[in-house]
């Protein structure tokens, strides 16, 4: 059965409390995390981008299950406490509290926007692949040519408008085409990675600011 959020909001409901559930999960993974050995960072990460990569092949197959969704939570907020130690002592505690406050803000405001309008937002889904792309060539070619502080504040607001642009595009779909309730773990963790990559963006701008 297809779920509107026109006709029904239970769906909705249920997206929201799974969706915070999530967080609780992945924010235990970070307070997890600074227990962590450092030896273990990089195998962890290696499992992120595995448990990631399942949950899209599983997704043609409706298989994403409720167990992995939370697994794949787990991990990266476990990934996330190294980065985030690295930016509270580059810019400091209270620039990271900022960095989180703007993105939850912007997150929420372009959220709440796509899921009202009656705009579609389907057309972005190829220049967002094609911009995610040329992201991560930049990434890479910063690893081998490092790049000015201009440079890298324009990496991390390119960052930025990308995942703002996805957060647009994934809620604007759900809003105008419904889900099954087999999507949502998987839903659950497309909006996740719209947020943390939007709030890892929003850390470097800064982060380039200072250096």
């Amino acid at each position: 059965m297809l779920y509107s959020t026109t006709y029904s909001s239970s769906p909705i409901a249920k997206l929201t409390v799974t969706f915070l559930a999530a967080l609780a999960v992945a924010t235990g993974g970070l307070y997890v995390g600074q227990w962590i050995p450092a030896a273990m960072h990089l195998p962890l990460a290696v499992l992120e981008i595995v448990l990631l990569l399942v949950m899209i092949f599983a997704r043609s197959k409706k298989a994403v299950g409720y167990p992995l969704m939370y697994s794949f939570m787990l991990v990266s907020g476990a990934t996330l406490y190294p980065l985030i130690g690295y930016y509270i002592s580059v810019i400091g505690a209270d620039a990271v509290l900022k960095a989180f406050a703007l993105a939850a803000f912007s997150f929420s405001g372009v959220a709440i926007y796509a899921a009202k309008t009656k705009e579609d937002f389907s057309f972005l889904g190829g220049f967002l692949m094609l911009g995610a792309f040329a992201l991560l060539g930049l990434l890479i070619i910063q690893w081998f040519i490092p790049f000015s502080n201009v440079g890298q504040m324009g990496i991390a607001a390119l960052g930025i408008l990308i995942f703002l642009g996805f957060t647009i595009y994934d809620i604007n779909r759900l809003a105008r085409y419904g889900f099954t309730e087999a999507d949502i773990p998987m839903i659950v963790v497309n909006i996740y990675l719209d947020f943390i990559n939007l709030f890892i963006y929003v850390l470097r701008f800064f982060a380039s600011d200072e250096d």
